[in-house]
């Protein structure tokens, strides 16, 4: 399996399948190919059918930047490889000189037909959960040591800036006001969220107001295109920031305990990108957001200090219920109903966690089984719910 690097890249939203990993991708191109005075940039599938919502031809556009490029986007050609398909010719004084085709895997991941499924950065020998739970219970340490072993100690000032950018994320998201930008009107909601205290509020609403809040807050600032870390994509950047702001200000855990949670987070999300897919466009929704909530979910139970099996549980809940979860943003854009998904399932995460206190022993399900049961049901997904905007929401809703 590879680093938990590529599970938590900074940069800038919508989208890691449909700007991140395109912007990757042109600029490998570009390097690959630096006399062209020409690129030709064709998009196919989920790309091409939602791109320009997502602001595809703004990202390559820029990383190809001082070079005159076309875009073309091709919505009727079959995409049998990864439905994020996409081709850069270069030209030299009008003769092709070279090509190159790419797939955006999700997390802003991208591969080619000659790299496989194999990256010479794999770190890892273990694949599944089981191994590497089975691993650390027979050597009697946690799942954030064996990260820390396998990534060698330059991880943990990565992992503090990850952290340090998505609470950044979170502060300035509470800080702006104002519409989206895309043409669908969406108005800012975290600082009222934030902000709207009850007289006589519960702890229990006082907790979902606050989680909901730097869900928004961060969700927000992506669908502006501000800087945030793919959790494991953009679209579901908030959920994993929101739950650990939120337990950080309240049990006053130090930023070591969050970034021992943010090497779990990590490795959870490896593992569903190593036997599933976090990519939308491949599997819809749940492979996004019921991801990022195992990953909070599994964060969570190392924060406080859970055993392996409670982890398990709680990852395994918090991916299970999100099984069948469409991808169907309305126009293309991480707005509807991307940000408010964030929210849910940041508290779902929280409720995973509670459940693992007490019933991880009487757990029927492994989180290995629900990964595949995930992946399973994300290729049987109609393509009309996998990032195309062409059913569900995105074709019923109407803007007004």
């Amino acid at each position: 399996m590879k680093s938990v690097r590529s599970i938590f890249k900074i940069g800038y939203g919508p989208s890691s399948s449909h700007t991140m990993g395109p912007a990757y991708a042109a600029l490998q191109f570009h390097e690959s190919h630096w006399e062209a005075d020409e690129i030709r940039v064709i998009l196919y599938g989920s790309l091409a059918k939602t791109g320009k919502g997502h602001a595809t031809d703004r990202a390559i556009l820029e990383s190809l930047s001082g070079v005159k490029t076309e875009i073309l986007w091709d919505t009727e050609t079959e995409t049998p490889v990864h439905p994020n398909t996409l081709d850069f010719i270069a030209f030299r004084s009008g003769e092709e000189i070279g090509r190159q085709r790419y797939y955006s895997i999700g997390g802003g991941e991208i591969r080619t037909d000659e790299q496989g499924k194999k990256t010479d950065s794999e770190l890892y020998q273990e694949k599944s959960f089981g191994e590497i739970a089975k691993l650390c219970k027979d050597r009697n340490i946690r799942l954030s040591d064996y990260v820390f072993e396998h990534e060698g100690p330059e991880i943990i000032p990565f992992l503090q800036s990850v952290w340090d950018t998505m609470r950044s994320a979170v502060r300035e998201g509470l800080i702006k006001t104002g519409t989206l930008p895309g043409g669908l009107g969406v108005e800012r909601k975290a600082q009222f969220l934030y902000n709207q205290r009850h007289i006589d509020e519960s702890p229990q609403t006082r907790e979902n107001r606050l989680v909901c809040s730097y869900a928004f807050a961060v969700s927000e600032q992506n669908a502006d295109c501000g800087i945030i870390v793919t959790a494991p994509t953009c679209g579901s950047c908030g959920v994993v920031p929101a739950v650990l702001k939120y337990m950080q200000d309240k049990n006053d855990f130090s930023d070591k305990d969050i970034i021992r949670a943010l090497a779990v987070a990590g490795l959870v999300g490896v593992l569903v990108s190593t036997n599933a897919s976090v990519s939308g466009a491949e599997c819809g929704c749940q492979a996004e957001i019921g991801t990022a909530c195992s990953m909070a979910a599994a964060a969570l139970c190392e924060l406080f200090e859970m055993g392996i099996d409670q982890i398990e549980y709680a990852a395994e809940v918090a991916m299970e219920h999100h099984l069948g979860l469409t991808c169907d943003p309305v126009c293309g854009l991480v707005q509807i109903p991307c940000i408010e998904r964030n929210a849910v399932a940041a508290m779902r995460a929280i409720n995973a966690l509670s459940l693992a206190n007490f019933l991880y022993g009487s757990r029927k399900v492994s989180f290995d089984v629900v990964v595949e049961a995930m992946y399973q049901t994300g290729r049987d997904l109609s393509h009309l719910y996998r990032e195309t905007s062409e059913g569900g929401l995105a074709k019923l809703y109407v803007h007004k």
